[in-house]
This record gives structure tokens, sequence and C-alpha cells, in this order.
């Protein structure tokens, strides 16, 4: 079993909708670094049944988000905020060369506080 990032980041969204059983595998195996068999020392079940349990948990986990999509939508709007940020910064750095009335210079700082209020805001 490949350990990813992808189940880690999974379980932050949806690790609710797991049993206690299957989140607590999860987190211990994909964040926490554990064997199979320290799992199941700590769950007071078999390795076979650990690995049951976690391949239980990734089949759900990877079902909830080919239905619901949250964490495909927050990549999106995160990669859509740095874009954002980005042509902000391009803006405000080349301020000099394009003298903007203040009035403009005022809104694209709003927008960058707001961008930045977003991305922080939506942060797991």
């Amino acid at each position: 079993m490949a350990k990813n990032l992808e189940f880690s980041f999974l379980l932050d969204f949806y690790g609710e909708m797991l049993t206690e059983k299957q989140r607590e595998a999860i987190d211990y195996y994909y964040n926490k670094d554990f064997s199979l068999s320290e799992i199941a020392y700590n769950q007071g079940i078999t390795r076979q049944g650990v690995h049951d349990t976690i391949k239980r948990a990734e089949n759900l986990l990877i079902n909830m988000e080919e239905k619901l999509g949250l964490v495909e939508r927050f990549n999106y709007i995160n990669q859509g905020l740095e874009q954002i940020l980005d042509e902000i910064r391009n803006i405000i750095n080349n301020n000099d060369n394009l003298a903007l009335p203040n009035n403009i210079c005022d809104s694209i700082l709003k927008i960058e506080n707001l961008a930045i209020k977003i991305r922080e805001k939506g942060n797991i």
C-alpha cells in the first residue's frame, strides 16, 4: 500500500463521514506514519483487519470525492486565488509605470486583502 498525501487530504474533507475505527486507522497510517502492525496493536485487531479497514476507508473517501468533488473545488478556488494575487502583485509592482489613480490603487489593495482573507479562511 503506497502512502500518499491524497488520502490525508481527503481525510481532512470527508473524515467525519467515516466510522471512528476507519478514521483512526487512516489517520494513523497516513498522518502519523504508523505501520499496519502498530495500528493493529492500538486498535486491538489483526493486521489483516487493519488492512481491510484502511482499504474500505480509502474506497469510501475516493467515492465521496467522486460524488461531491469538494477537494477538486477547493484546489480550483485556491489556484484561482493565487492567480488573482499574482496579477494584483504585477499591477502593484508596475504601478510606477502605469501611474494609476489613488482610487484604483485603493480598490486593488482591497481586492488583494479580500483574496488573502478568502484563501486563509479556506485553508484546512
